[in-house]
C-alpha cells in the first residue's frame, strides 16, 4: 500500500532524512507536472539530503571554532587601502600553509583589516573541512589560567594542539598578565612544525619581548614562528575611521 505524502514525511523524519523531508513535496510536484522523471527527482532528493548534512556539519564546525562572525575576503575593499598585502593574503587563502604547518603573523595599526583577513582565512578553513580554533589573545590566556585552576589544563592543551589552524587575534590589544609570555610560548611550541597558527597584533615584532616580559622565552619563539612563517604588514588608512566618519556623516544628514 502506497504511503501518502504525510506518511512519507513521517517515515523520513524517523530515518533522520530531514533534507529529503524538506523538499519531498516540491520534488513530487515536479514529477507530477512532468518536469522530472522519477530517477531524476530521486537523485535530487538524495542531493537535498547531502546538502542539508553538509550544511549542518559546517554549522557545527563553525560553532566549535569559536568564531563569532563570518568574515569573507570577497567583502574586503582592497581599493580603499592599496598598501595592504593583498597578494600575500590571497596566497594564504589557498590554505596551503595549513597543510605545510606554517605560521602567519599579521601586524599593523588598528583598523587596517588584520582581523578581517585572519577571520576570513579561518572561515575558509572551516568550510574546507579543517579543524579551526579562534581565540582573542587575552581570552586564550584567561582560558589557560582557568583550566589550570580547574585541573583541566591537559585537556585544553590537547585541544589547542589538535587544531589544524589556531587563530590568536589582537595580541597586545589588552594588557596581558605576567605569565602570558610563558603561556603563549607553551601553546606555540607545542604546535611548531605540527600545525598552522595565525596571530594578529597591532605591535611590531621588536616590541614583543618587552611586552611579554621574557626575552629569553620570546626571542627563540619568534625565531621559530618566522622559520616557517609569513609576515604580513598591514599599513595605511584605517577602515574603522572610515566607517566612523561614514556613520557621523549619515547621522548629520539625517538631522
Amino acid at each position: 500500500m502506497a504511503m501518502s505524502i504525510t506518511e512519507l514525511e513521517r517515515a523520513l523524519r524517523s530515518l533522520r532524512l530531514s533534507g529529503m523531508r524538506a523538499t519531498l513535496e516540491s520534488r513530487a510536484l515536479q514529477v507530477a507536472s512532468h518536469e522530472m522523471d522519477f530517477i531524476e527527482a530521486f537523485s535530487w532528493l538524495v542531493q537535498d539530503e547531502l546538502d542539508r548534512r553538509r550544511s549542518r556539519l559546517l554549522d557545527r564546525r563553525y560553532l566549535l571554532s569559536g568564531l563569532t562572525e563570518r568574515k569573507a575576503l570577497k567583502d574586503f575593499d582592497w581599493s580603499y587601502n592599496p598598501r595592504l598585502p593583498k597578494r600575500d593574503v590571497l596566497e594564504l587563502a589557498t590554505l596551503k600553509f595549513i597543510d605545510t604547518h606554517e605560521d602567519a603573523l599579521l601586524i599593523g595599526p588598528p583598523g587596517t583589516g588584520k582581523s578581517h583577513a585572519a577571520k576570513a582565512l579561518a572561515l575558509l578553513a572551516v568550510n574546507r573541512g579543517y579543524k579551526v580554533l579562534y581565540r582573542e589573545a587575552h581570552q586564550l590566556i584567561e582560558d589557560i589560567s582557568e583550566a589550570r585552576e580547574l585541573g583541566a589544563l591537559r585537556k585544553l592543551r590537547a585541544q589547542l594542539r589538535s587544531a589544524d589552524l589556531l587563530l590568536i587575534d589582537d595580541l597586545f590589544l589588552r594588557k596581558l598578565p605576567a605569565t602570558a609570555g610563558d603561556e603563549l610560548a607553551d601553546v606555540l611550541m607545542s604546535r611548531y612544525e605540527k600545525a598552522a597558527t595565525v596571530i594578529t597584533s597591532n605591535r611590531p615584532l621588536e616590541d614583543w619581548p618587552k611586552l611579554l616580559g621574557d626575552v629569553v622565552v620570546v626571542t627563540p619563539l619568534l625565531d621559530r614562528l618566522m622559520h616557517h612563517g609569513h609576515l604580513l604588514k598591514f599599513e595605511g588608512k584605517s577602515w574603522r575611521l572610515k566607517e566612523a566618519a561614514s556613520r557621523i556623516a549619515k547621522h548629520a544628514s539625517a538631522h
